[in-house]
């Protein structure tokens, strides 16, 4: 067996009245240095804890949407997802709001509640999973084609058939339960604002 490599010992030298201990040439400091740096991983000293949803936001729940484009309008919280984001539903048919993933800092939940008995929970585990609200990468064109069509207007969006089968399986159990309650409809459906001496803070969600 080879011997363990041990650092080499320095040389002690006299400079006039005193003794200095040269250090060994391999253990002097490198003489060139690299021109750039190399990429160190930065250290994240931060714990991921996972999302904790505030006791207001149970399933079923009528929230009021306070960002986004739909801001104003009345959903019906469906399920919590990771990251502290929320499924909700308009219902589309109701006051246009598709299935959607909403940031929970930005609701309001009302002390209304939907019966979500009868809607399929493996519909909404589908729309609840990672990669279903991911956008479709298309090829990029080149050459002449791409250049001729830079100043026409893009295209608009089309909602694909899955989508749109998986909103009216879970609108169509929604609704059954909405009809029930009378005048809840119309809540959904009305859009809620705020208007010249209106007090939040007082208010009754």
């Amino acid at each position: 067996m080879s011997a363990p490599s041990e650092t080499p010992a320095g040389v002690t030298k006299k400079f006039g009245k005193g003794e200095r201990e040269v250090p060994h040439p391999s253990q002097k400091a490198k003489k060139w240095y690299p021109a750039e740096d190399d990429n160190q991983p930065k250290k994240v000293r931060k714990s991921i804890h996972p999302a904790k949803p505030r006791a207001s936001l149970q399933p079923g729940t009528v929230l009021i949407l306070l960002a986004g484009r739909f801001r104003g309008k009345r959903v019906v919280l469906l399920k919590h997802l990771p990251q502290g984001v929320l499924l909700v539903t308009g219902p589309y048919k109701v006051n246009g709001v598709p299935l959607r993933r909403v940031n929970a800092r930005y609701v309001i939940a009302t002390s209304a509640k939907v019966d979500l008995s009868g809607i399929d929970s493996q519909t909404v585990e589908k729309v609840g999973s990672e990669g279903y609200f991911a956008r479709d990468k298309k090829a990029e064109k080149k050459g002449e084609e791409a250049f001729f069509k830079q100043g026409e207007k893009p295209e608009k969006k089309k909602p694909s058939s899955t989508r749109a089968a998986d909103q009216k399986a879970v609108d169509k159990a929604l609704l059954t339960n909405i009809k029930k309650e009378p005048y809840l409809i119309n809540y959904l459906g009305s859009t809620f604002s705020l208007r010249k001496g209106d007090r939040p803070h007082e208010m009754k969600w």
